[in-house]
């Protein structure tokens, strides 16, 4: 399994996931565009959302925090800090 920082990224088409599911919280990246730099896709416009796993919240009340960054590593980054920050906090 890929993992980032020691938390695993799940990827479904051009969504990512990264956390464990069995956290109260995990994050989701969504790459809204990319660029072909030869053979490679590179990630443009990404949205980040910090969700929690509760399953008695309405998808909108899961939604913790968002934001938009240009580049996966930007993002992940973002993401990163906002989860541990969260799952810290309980």
């Amino acid at each position: 399994m890929l993992e980032y920082k020691g938390k695993p990224l799940v990827r479904s088409g051009n969504t990512i996931y990264y956390g464990d599911i069995n956290d109260a919280y995990v994050v989701c990246i969504n790459i809204k565009n990319s660029s072909k730099l030869k053979d490679i896709k590179l990630a443009e416009d990404v949205t980040i959302q910090l969700l929690s796993t509760d399953d008695s919240l309405s998808p909108k009340d899961k939604i913790i925090k968002k934001s938009e960054k240009k580049g996966l590593f930007n993002a992940l980054d973002l993401g990163s800090a906002w989860l541990e920050r969260q799952l810290k906090k309980g």
